[in-house]
């Protein structure tokens, strides 16, 4: 039972999520400006749908987004990094880093070095810039006096580099459509000094309808086209202020349905005295408290392994950069176990949704959609399946912004789909 100090924290930090999730205010850095050369440049709209498979758009025929990447680019699908869950993904986007390169390597995830826990659900932690490693889009953008804004992305309310966005929101599930799309035409409005030329989008719904009712649902397809409508009502509204706008619609993962109503209990084998386990389903991360323990978990696991594989950082599959040689902040379980599809983990006694994600990149249902349009692209253009970490020097280089730093997507990928 934890001590009543230990009991104050918690309650304090409870009561300050709660304070921070009310939030709904547009936060302002006033004394920022374009500069003239910045001015000249075009504006780029990035807009995320979480959990919007490859498929969703032809699959529950979103018209807007159909006929939208028809004028410009559809990829047949873009491959999340691995894990394919949100707060990974979403930062891999704006980073051009794998996670076990950028440091978000899981929703929820232990750090040996800090000794602390990082939770998405945590409004502290995630407000903590001392978490997230790369240079963000926005970062870039501001550094190279281009003014940006976002209207929730993961890490933009927390300063990454002691750089927010000029203009950025706290998350939050309060402020209307609506008034969202209204907010960046009024952005976009702004004098040409105070104009953000970035702006980072996010819509939650079809990540959530899949979550609870399945990829398959009424629900999903009724999250599938409110984003679609909102989609149509955004371009509308921005297409009117004769902006040269480029829109880069994506997704952080994509969803499959697993067997929820036979979940698998935490395997035996682990002594939970003996290892720091975070919340999860589609992957389990175990941190050893003492080394000594690793090995011998590791082949007991092995040895039960019915239903999920197991790995130790040194023996993950290539293809994944989730390695001991790749985990720049040392942030990856000493073992992971990783369920076999359809089946999925309930660890702390609640049933787990029927939708889920977080599995292998590859697996076709992990993939997401990438969608782009406007004056920066090529027309009526099919591309194949690429990584996701491709997005940042894509986005850098239509805003013209040079970086002299290292990231793991290639501007050689996508580039082809840029006019000349």
């Amino acid at each position: 039972m934890p001590s009543s100090k230990n009991r104050l924290t918690i309650l304090l930090l409870l009561v300050l999520n709660s304070v921070i999730a009310q939030d709904t205010t547009q936060h302002m850095t006033l004394n920022r400006s374009n500069s003239v050369k910045q001015q000249a440049k075009p504006y780029v709209i990035l807009i995320s749908a979480d959990g919007f498979r490859y498929d969703v758009a032809k699959k529950y025929n979103c018209v807007n987004l159909l006929h939208l990447s028809e004028t410009g680019i559809a990829a047949a699908y873009m491959q999340p990094s691995f894990p394919s869950l949100t707060f990974p993904n979403h930062y891999t986007l704006v980073t051009g880093l794998y996670p076990s390169h950028h440091g978000l390597v899981d929703n929820y995830f232990y750090d040996g070095q800090r000794k602390e826990m990082y939770g998405m659900s945590n409004k502290v932690t995630v407000a903590d810039s001392s978490w997230y490693g790369g240079t963000p889009l926005w970062v870039l953008a501001e550094q190279q006096q281009m003014l940006s804004a976002s209207f929730y992305w993961v890490a933009s309310e927390s300063g990454v580099r002691g750089i927010h966005p000029s203009y950025y929101y706290i998350y939050n599930d309060k402020i209307e459509i609506d008034t969202r799309i209204r907010t960046v035409k009024n952005w976009l409005q702004l004098p040409e000094e105070k104009r953000p030329h970035l702006i980072t989008f996010y819509f939650p719904e079809m990540d959530h309808a899949e979550h609870k009712y399945g990829p398959d649902s009424k629900e999903a397809a009724e999250a599938a086209h409110f984003i679609d409508e909102s989609i149509g009502k955004m371009v509308a509204a921005t297409d009117s202020l004769h902006l040269p706008v480029n829109y880069i619609f994506v997704a952080d993962h994509g969803m499959t349905t697993v067997d929820n109503k036979h979940p698998m209990p935490l395997p035996v084998a682990i002594d939970t005295n003996k290892f720091i386990i975070p919340t999860g389903d589609a992957l389990l991360q175990l941190y050893a408290k003492h080394k000594k323990d690793i090995l011998p978990t590791y082949k007991a696991l092995k040895k039960a392994a019915v239903g999920f594989d197991v790995y130790l950082p040194s023996t993950t599959p290539k293809r994944w950069h989730y390695s001991k040689t790749d985990d720049v902040y040392k942030r990856i379980g000493d073992i992971l176990i990783v369920p076999k599809l359809p089946n999925i983990f309930a660890i702390r006694g609640r049933a787990p949704d029927i939708g889920k994600h977080g599995f292998d990149p590859v697996i076709t249902d992990m993939h997401a959609s990438f969608y782009a349009w406007g004056p920066a692209f090529k027309q009526h253009m099919k591309i194949e399946g690429f990584e996701n970490i491709h997005v940042y020097p894509l986005v850098a280089e239509i805003l013209g912004l040079p970086y002299s730093f290292t990231v793991d997507g290639k501007l050689r990928v996508l580039k082809p789909v840029l006019k000349q």
